[in-house]
């Protein structure tokens, strides 16, 4: 695996460079809006060269493998082809989303789906029925969370290396060759996207990437939780997840649609208390991502899962009362 890991850097560097020198005849261009980072027209759709060179390498060299599970890789193409298509020409999110629910029921007949909760309280809870819904609602979920955090140059690419690389190292103790070769595929064409897409970046990863990421980083979970306690996969997908229900709860609070667009993500709010740097802001996530990962693998899949469940809550509690009072300071400095 490692000489196609290699190929896969190779091949989605050289394709990378090529859209963003023709990313405007591509009509691959990012035009800023209320809510970017930036101030100027930029390169986007690096998310296409990342899939493109994982696709073909991996095709070419393990097609009996991927052939295993045909449907899957199905769904993976359509969220791919939805995110390209927005990154061309911006598509609706009701679309996307539309979009992201049918490649999860794909993802749910090829067998890859959420069966149970594991024993929490003194009960195991299996979802019976309710397999099909929650892992659509799950998919969906996570896929969103990780788009919603693309909002700084490296920021989903790097909270996703560290999340290929838990479940890497999953795939590898179990032996499950198709975790293996996903997740080092995707880690070997991040690696690329980081030299073009770390601060000050050249290239976005558009949606053909972020889309794509959390979907397949989503089945990858779900897959995982065959050799892993469910509660550890919070911890493993920690900073997406926290980042979408601190943001909800508080426009909930607020009176706000939970769906509305707004730069209150823990991305906007710890770029300020960073006067603006964006690297910086994206070290400590990063750093805040594989402390999490690293406690769901080495602490919390062998605790108590209740407890464990708890605990998970009660920190999301904290860091929203930290981020919401970090938040109303920052808006107070700005009136």
């Amino acid at each position: 695996m490692i000489l196609e890991f290699i190929l896969i850097f190779i091949i989605a560097l050289i394709l990378i460079k090529l859209i963003i020198i023709n990313a405007e005849k591509l009509g691959l261009v990012d035009i800023p809006n209320e809510r970017s980072m930036h101030t100027t027209l930029q390169p986007r759709g690096a998310g296409i060269g990342v899939f493109l060179a994982v696709a073909i390498v991996d095709t070419y060299f393990d097609y009996s493998l991927l052939s295993d599970h045909l449907l899957t890789c199905c769904a993976i193409f359509i969220v791919f082809v939805t995110g390209a298509l927005d990154d061309h020409h911006d598509t609706s999110p009701n679309t996307k989303l539309f979009v992201v629910a049918i490649a999860a029921v794909l993802v749910y007949f090829d067998g890859i789906y959420v069966d149970t909760l594991g024993v929490l309280f003194g009960m195991e809870i299996t979802l019976g029925w309710l397999a099909l819904p929650f892992t659509v609602f799950a998919i969906v979920g996570f896929t969103n969370a990780l788009n919603l955090i693309d909002g700084l140059d490296g920021l989903a690419g790097s909270i996703s290396i560290i999340i290929f690389g838990a479940l890497l190292s999953i795939g590898y103790a179990n032996d499950d060759a198709y975790m293996m070769l996903t997740s080092g595929s995707f880690i070997a064409g991040l690696l690329a996207l980081m030299i073009y897409n770390w601060n000050p970046a050249t290239v976005f990863m558009g949606d053909s990437g972020s889309l794509i990421l959390g979907f397949v980083i989503a089945l990858l979970v779900i897959k995982a939780a065959i050799y892993i306690e469910p509660v550890t996969v919070l911890f493993i997908l920690a900073v997406p997840l926290m980042d979408t229900i601190i943001v909800m709860v508080r426009r909930k609070r607020q009176g706000k649609s939970i769906f509305k667009a707004d730069k209150t993500h823990l991305h906007h709010i710890l770029f300020n208390f960073f006067h603006k740097d964006v690297k910086r802001t994206v070290i400590f996530l990063a750093i805040l991502q594989a402390g999490y990962s690293i406690t769901g693998l080495l602490i919390v899949d062998t605790a108590n899962q209740s407890l464990s469940l708890v605990l998970f809550g009660l920190n999301i509690i904290l860091l929203y009362f930290i981020f919401t009072e970090m938040l109303r300071r920052q808006t107070d400095e700005e009136i």
